[in-house]
C-alpha cells in the first residue's frame, strides 16, 4: 500500500486572494462614499444653520402720491340756526301748543306759563305808580303855593326851596315806579313762550303743570327750535392738508341712511387755528337742504380734493417702527443690509400712512420688521410661499 501525498488544488488560493482583494476595494469605496456623503451633509447643515441665523424679510415698495388726490374725512351736520328756549319767569306751565317735529313761524306761541306771584307784583307796582303820581300832584301844588307866598314875603326863601325840592323828589319817585311797572310788563310778556324764527321744534322738555324755574342755565330748555333749510357741515382737516382749504372750495358728502346720494357743500370759513390736541383745522361748510331730509347731528363722510406735498409716499402701517428716536422705517440696502430711516408722518389713515420726509418711491421697505432689527443687520429676502413649499418637498 503506497502513501501518496495530497497536494492542494493550485487554483483555490488564487480565488481566495481575488475575493479578498475585491472585498477590500468595495470596503474602501464604501468608506470613501460615506466620508463624502458626511462631508456634503455637514456642508449643507452648516449652510442651513447659517441661513437660519440670517433673518428673512419681506419687502414692499412705497406708493407715490399724485399732486391732486381725494381725501375722505368724518364730519357732522348741524342746523343753520338752533336755539334752546329757556324760561325768563318762574311759575307753572299752563299749556303747550306745539310738539316735536312741528313747523313753527317766528313769533308763534309755543307755550304759556302761569305766574301768580309775578301777577301780584305787577298789580302792586301799578298801585305804587298811582301813589307816586298822587304824590307828584300834591308836591307840585304845594311848591306853587309856597312860591306865591314867597312873592308876598309870607314865607322864607329856605321854606320855598324845600317845597320845590320835595316836588322834584316826588317826580323822581314817579319815574322809579313807572320803570318798575315797565320791567314787570316786560316780564309779563315772557309768560308767552314764542318761536324766535321759522324752523322745526326739535325738543319739548316740559308738560302741563310742571314747575318752571327762571334763568336755569344748566337745566334743560323748555323747547328747542332749529332752522334746517340750510345746514352747517363741520369737519376736522389734518394740519398737513390745511393749506388745501381755500375760500370757495367745494366738497361732496355722503350721509348714512340717504341711499348713497351725495350732497355738495361750499366752504364758509375755518377756525384759522390748529387744535393743539388733535393737530387739525376746523372747517365749516354750507349745505343746502331744500327737502329738509338732512338732520342735525347726522354723521357724514366728507370727500374733498387736496394737494399732496412733494415726495409724499404711502406705506402700510405695518412697516413702521416706534423707537426712542421717533418713528422709523427699515429699508433694505443694495448689499442686503438694513438701513433705518427717520420718517415724518404727514397723515395717519389707520391702515396706511402718508410720509412726506425720509422715504422715496423706489425704496425697498421691510414689511412687519421685528423689534430686534438694527442698523446694518444682514438679512435675506424670504421666498414666496409657493417656492418655499416646493423647496420643502424637494428636500
Amino acid at each position: 500500500m503506497s502513501h501518496d501525498a495530497i497536494t492542494p488544488a493550485p487554483g483555490r488560493p488564487l480565488r481566495v486572494r481575488l475575493a479578498l482583494a475585491m472585498g477590500v476595494v468595495i470596503a474602501s469605496v464604501g468608506v470613501v462614499a460615506g466620508l463624502a456623503l458626511r462631508a456634503v451633509e455637514s456642508r449643507d447643515l452648516s449652510a442651513w444653520t447659517q441661513a437660519q441665523l440670517t433673518p428673512s424679510v419681506q419687502v414692499i415698495s412705497a406708493s407715490a402720491l399724485s399732486g391732486t388726490q381725494g381725501l375722505t374725512l368724518p364730519g357732522h351736520l348741524d342746523a343753520w340756526i338752533a336755539a334752546p328756549i329757556h324760561a325768563r319767569v318762574g311759575g307753572y306751565l299752563k299749556q303747550w301748543n306745539v310738539d316735536i317735529g312741528e313747523k313753527v313761524h317766528a313769533g308763534q306761541l309755543l307755550g304759556l306759563i302761569e305766574t301768580p306771584e309775578l301777577d301780584q307784583q305787577f298789580e302792586q307796582a301799578k298801585a305804587e305808580l298811582v301813589r307816586a303820581q298822587a304824590s307828584v300832584r300834591l308836591a307840585d301844588t304845594t311848591a306853587r303855593r309856597w312860591n306865591n307866598l314867597l312873592a308876598s314875603h309870607s314865607v322864607s326863601k329856605q321854606e320855598a326851596d324845600e317845597k320845590a325840592s320835595e316836588a322834584e323828589t316826588a317826580g323822581a319817585n314817579e319815574l322809579a315806579a313807572r320803570a318798575d311797572v315797565d320791567r314787570l310788563v316786560a316780564l309779563e310778556s315772557f309768560k308767552r313762550i314764542v318761536a324766535p324764527f321759522d324752523g322745526t321744534v326739535t325738543a319739548r322738555n316740559t308738560d302741563i303743570g310742571d314747575l318752571i324755574t327762571a334763568n336755569t342755565n344748566g337745566g334743560e330748555p323748555l323747547f328747542s327750535v332749529a332752522d334746517t333749510s340750510r345746514m352747517r357741515l363741520y369737519t376736522q382737516v389734518p394740519q398737513g392738508y390745511a393749506s388745501s382749504i381755500v375760500p370757495g372750495m367745494k366738497v361732496r358728502l355722503l350721509v348714512l341712511g340717504h341711499g348713497g346720494e351725495t350732497v355738495e357743500g361750499t366752504l364758509i370759513g375755518t377756525s384759522r387755528a390748529i387744535n393743539r390736541t388733535s393737530g387739525t383745522l376746523l372747517a365749516q361748510f354750507e349745505v343746502e337742504n331744500p327737502q329738509q331730509d338732512l338732520l342735525p347731528g347726522d354723521f357724514a363722510e366728507v370727500h374733498l380734493s387736496t394737494h399732496a406735498a412733494a415726495n409724499t409716499v404711502t406705506i402700510p402701517a405695518t412697516t413702521l417702527l416706534f423707537r426712542a428716536a421717533g418713528p422709523q422705517v427699515a429699508v433694505l440696502g443694495p448689499d442686503s443690509k438694513v438701513l433705518l430711516r427717520d420718517v415724518h408722518i404727514a397723515m395717519d389713515l389707520g391702515d396706511t400712512l402718508q410720509i412726506d420726509q425720509g422715504l422715496l418711491p423706489h425704496d425697498r421697505i421691510i414689511d412687519h420688521p421685528t423689534d430686534s432689527l438694527s442698523q446694518g443687520d444682514v438679512v435675506r429676502l424670504a421666498l414666496p410661499q409657493a417656492d418655499e413649499s416646493r423647496h420643502d418637498k424637494s428636500a
